[in-house]
């Protein structure tokens, strides 16, 4: 089972952007960490972070037919991208959205979600923890899947 994570903008300066409210822990940290997790859960992990909206989309199109989920912090882009929104409901494998902070806490410009309809489900809040949650819920949701093929 291959799980990929897709980090996209800003995500890369994790760490040294606004520690008060997204942590100190780098994406480097939180990449470890769910490597660590991945090999106690059996699966396979892949990551990929860009500042590009366009990337993300290219990313999350290249895995068809590669992946068996997706995890996804799509950081500001959740917010207005209905590109993203649209490259998310295209594809065929499960999507888990993520969220270090609690978003719905925060500005209430970040309180509505384009992408949240269009995945399987979102997690928020949690700090780099929300990660976990998410890769436990990907592989379960692609076990479910690959049960349900069978």
């Amino acid at each position: 089972m291959k799980i990929l994570v897709i980090n996209g903008p800003n995500l890369n300066l994790l760490g040294r952007r606004e520690p008060q409210t997204y942590g100190k822990n780098t994406l480097r940290d939180i990449e470890d960490n769910l490597r660590e997790q991945a090999e106690h859960l059996g699966v396979e992990i892949d990551f990929f972070q860009s500042n590009h909206e366009g990337a993300l989309i290219d990313c999350l199109h290249t895995a068809i037919g590669k992946v068996d989920a997706v995890i996804i912090n799509p950081g500001a882009y959740s917010h207005y991208s209905i590109a993203l929104r649209d490259a998310i409901a295209a594809v065929d494998y499960p999507v888990v959205e993520i969220h270090l902070s609690n978003i719905y806490s925060r500005e209430p410009f970040r309180h509505h979600t384009v992408t949240s309809a269009v995945v399987n489900g979102q997690i928020s809040g949690f700090g780099p923890f929300s990660y976990t949650l998410g890769l436990m819920a990907a592989v379960d949701l692609a076990r479910q899947r690959q049960s349900d093929e069978s």
